[in-house]
């Protein structure tokens, strides 16, 4: 009896890896395809993000704005990867080697696995939440598929771990898993220093996960560690300790000016932009109420958006910002699919369809 359960426990631990190892590849195989052009062909003459980013991976930080050059994980990480990259560059087209296209594919390189690797975090939020992996992985393809999916996996910028950020928060939410809380506590701080107003969401919505007073513990570990790379650049930089401070107060203007602009025709376009015709799905929750398919989200999620709209005010970009809404768009996404009787015909209907509130 006893080997029996110990068999079935293994078939269903070798299913789930090669479930999630096939999630994975169809994450890598989209975002790679699409983001491929991006890589390519993108101007970065216009472009002061990217430039600065490569700089940083180059190790230099002295004309790097404030606002960026403290984002360090991946310049550093595609840093590492450029070297064999550009190896095989000087053999194949040595015209190449010497210029950025190493370090751009690096990037390129990078940032697709970061990214898959958040959709894979998606994917497993959306069955934590009763979605039938068919509907998740469709879920899954709609947030990866996003214009801002391709411009964050072509382009040599850092939005990708940020995203990876809160599709383990949410996840780590949901599941009760610590070695996920960890991870987003620890990446979270260097990813980006707006992670400070994630981080109450976590203390409070992850205390399944870990209770608050170990979240501090390792909040203050990481802030520590935050800082130390903060005050080691500005000593290269020769950079005043004031004027990190100055300048989070100068994105208190943005307020205004991302209000108007999401009240404008242009704004609205750019929120549809984020998810495009995927939105259209969601209208389908306007039938029996929406709030009935927005309440297996809870608390967490609506607090989670909340925590999205206060970076999209802050920083001005409003698509590039909503797109960090994605873990919880693909779990209303997945459950719309699974649960809603617009949708049986796709097949993904499963037992729980009978109790969709759960």
């Amino acid at each position: 009896m006893r080997s029996s359960a110990a068999t079935r426990l293994t078939s269903a631990t070798v299913t789930g890896w090669r479930q999630l190892l096939l999630v994975y590849v169809l994450a890598l195989g989209v975002l790679a395809g699409s983001a491929y052009t991006m890589y390519v062909h993108y101007d970065f003459s216009h472009s002061l993000d990217t430039r600065s980013y490569l700089s940083m991976a180059r190790g230099e930080f002295r004309g790097v704005s404030i606002t960026r050059r403290y984002r360090v994980v991946v310049p550093a990480v595609a840093a590492a990867v450029a070297w064999p990259v550009e190896q095989v560059y000087a053999r194949i087209w040595p015209q190449r080697a010497a210029t950025d296209w190493p370090l751009r594919l690096a990037f390129y390189l990078v940032n697709t696995l970061v990214l898959a690797g958040a959709g894979l975090l998606m994917f497993r939020s959306c069955l934590l939440s009763g979605a039938a992996p068919g509907a998740a992985v469709l879920a899954m393809l709609a947030v990866l598929t996003s214009r801002w999916a391709v411009y964050t996996a072509g382009l040599p910028l850092v939005d990708s771990l940020y995203l990876l950020v809160f599709a383990l928060a949410f996840y780590a939410a949901g599941s009760g898993s610590s070695l996920a809380l960890a991870a987003c506590i620890l990446l979270g701080p260097q990813a980006k220093e707006s992670f400070v107003f994630l981080a109450p969401w976590l203390l409070w919505f992850a205390r399944r996960a870990m209770p608050w007073p170990q979240q501090l513990a390792l909040l203050v570990v990481s802030g520590a560690l935050a800082y130390g790379v903060r005050h080691w650049i500005d000593t290269q930089v020769g950079a005043p300790p004031q004027e990190s401070l100055n300048n989070a107060l100068d994105h208190l203007h943005n307020v205004t000016y991302s209000l108007r602009r999401l009240l404008s025709v242009k704004g609205l376009g750019e929120i549809f932009s984020i998810f495009g015709f995927f939105w259209l799905v969601l209208l389908a929750g306007l039938r029996g109420g929406l709030g009935r398919w927005l309440r297996p989200l809870g608390r967490s999620g609506a607090a989670l958006l909340t925590v999205v709209v206060v970076h999209m005010l802050l920083s001005g970009d409003l698509g590039r910002m909503g797109y960090l809404a994605a873990p919880v768009f693909a779990v209303l996404f997945a459950r719309l699919l699974t649960f809603h009787p617009v949708f049986h015909w796709l097949g993904t209907k499963t037992e729980a369809a009978q109790h969709p509130d759960s």
